[in-house]
C-alpha cells in the first residue's frame, strides 16, 4: 500500500549525457554566480562557431576532449564538424570534376 517507488537504474535525461567534469564545472559556475558556459575560451581566440573550415578547424576538433565540453560547447562542436564535412565534400567534388574533365591526360616526361 505504501510502497516506495524504486528509482530507475542509472542516470536518465540530461544527466546521462554529462560527464563528471561537466557537472563539476556547472556546479562551480552556479556557486560563483557565473553563466553555465565557459566564457574564457571566447577570450582566448577564435571560437569553433567562427573558425573557418580547413586544417586548423580539423586540428582543433581532433584535439578536443569531448568529456570536458558543456552541452552548449558540444552542440557547437557538432556544428563545426558538420561545416568541416561540407567543406571536405566540396573539395572532393571539385577534384572529381577536374579528374573527369576533358583535359588531355598528363603523362610524366622521360627521366
Amino acid at each position: 500500500m505504501n510502497d516506495v517507488p524504486t528509482p530507475p537504474e542509472g542516470l536518465a535525461g540530461p544527466m546521462k549525457a554529462m560527464s563528471p567534469g561537466v557537472v563539476d564545472f556547472l556546479f562551480r559556475q552556479l556557486v560563483a554566480g557565473e553563466p553555465p558556459e565557459d566564457t574564457q575560451w571566447r577570450r582566448e581566440g577564435t571560437v569553433l562557431a567562427e573558425q573557418p573550415p580547413g586544417a586548423e578547424l580539423a586540428r582543433r576538433l581532433s584535439e578536443a576532449d569531448l568529456d570536458s565540453l558543456t552541452p552548449l560547447e558540444l552542440f557547437e562542436y557538432v556544428r563545426a564538424s558538420q561545416r568541416l564535412v561540407t567543406w571536405a565534400e566540396h573539395l572532393k567534388e571539385r577534384a572529381v570534376a577536374h579528374y573527369c574533365s576533358d583535359q588531355p591526360a598528363r603523362t610524366p616526361g622521360p627521366a
